[in-house]
């Protein structure tokens, strides 16, 4: 709605002079809402984009997939077979599921007790070492290549699933302790000191009491460190060839020095992403759920 006010000179019978319009604040804020929806979508398809033109790539053949840029086409399961019948990957993506879930699994096992500790039990250096952990996640990975390759040689952790959750879990544990320090700082203490009075031990303590009441944070931690341990490329190259990479090495595979070929690359990388996409979809509430645990209060 406008509503329109007109002002008048001094005297009788003289025509308005001056009209203003005004704008209701409801129109505005109507007006504001769309611009940030049409943004929004914009953002969302121009980041969504590369991963439609992939899947449409893994339906071309090798030489429509280099000459033919077009969006119309004749769909063809040609790259999905041959990258079938190249490997096995089934095999590939049992390897990421289990070095996916075990890593996050051990680190929600190392991470709740010491984020636990630092939050209801800080000292001095609490800040510090959560800065000193943060500050690990700085390091390029290829600075410490080769002493943890070398220390994998020696103990038989190359090219094996166990050698593979233990980097997965160093690597994203740092991350997870931050993530549930934050959520168990948002819970009041005064429920923990009520428990303790009631004669509960520590452990009683964390499992009946902290645990089910930052649950939507520690599953959105979890899910993160999935995601982040799914798609970790570095270390599968580095540190497996064969019986335990995962499907990051799949895709690497369809690399070679006669070139890339792009729509076995594609099919390859549509199958290596499908099933994380899915379960970010499934997952999505209890993520935005979870990451937003103790924002409104």
């Amino acid at each position: 709605m406008t509503t329109v006010k007109t002002k008048t000179l001094a005297g009788d019978g003289q025509a308005p002079a001056v009209s203003v319009l005004r704008t209701s604040p409801m129109r505005s804020a109507r007006t504001r809402r769309l611009g940030l929806t049409v943004l929004g979508w914009a953002i969302a398809c121009l980041i969504f984009f590369p991963i439609f033109w992939m899947v449409l790539t893994g339906f071309k053949t090798e030489s429509a997939a280099i000459a033919d840029p077009s969006l119309i086409f004749s769909p063809t399961l040609e790259s999905y077979i041959e990258v079938q019948a190249r490997a096995d990957y089934f095999k590939f993506a049992l390897n990421s599921v289990v070095v996916a879930f075990g890593s996050t699994l051990a680190a929600l096992l190392i991470a709740i007790p010491a984020a636990y500790s630092m939050a209801f039990l800080p000292t001095k250096r609490t800040k510090g070492t959560l800065l000193w952990m943060l500050s690990t996640k700085m390091l390029p990975p290829v600075g410490v290549l080769v002493p943890i390759y070398l220390l994998f040689r020696d103990f038989g952790l190359l090219d094996t699933r166990t050698g593979l959750v233990i980097v997965y879990t160093l690597m994203n544990l740092p991350i997870v302790v931050w993530m549930l320090y934050t959520f168990f700082k948002d819970l009041p203490k005064d429920i923990l000191e009520a428990g303790r009075m009631d004669g509960a031990s520590t452990l009683q303590e964390v499992m009946f009491l902290l645990l089910p009441l930052t649950l939507p944070g520690i599953a959105s931690t979890g899910l993160l460190s999935v995601i982040l341990s799914w798609n970790e490329a570095f270390w599968s190259l580095n540190l497996t060839s064969s019986n335990a990479a995962p499907l990051t090495a799949y895709i690497a595979s369809f690399s070679s020095p006669e070139g890339l070929f792009w729509a076995k690359l594609s099919a390859a990388s549509t199958m290596a992403i499908a099933p994380i996409l899915v379960f970010g979809w499934l997952t999505q509430k209890q993520m935005v759920r979870g990451l937003t645990f103790g924002a409104v209060k």
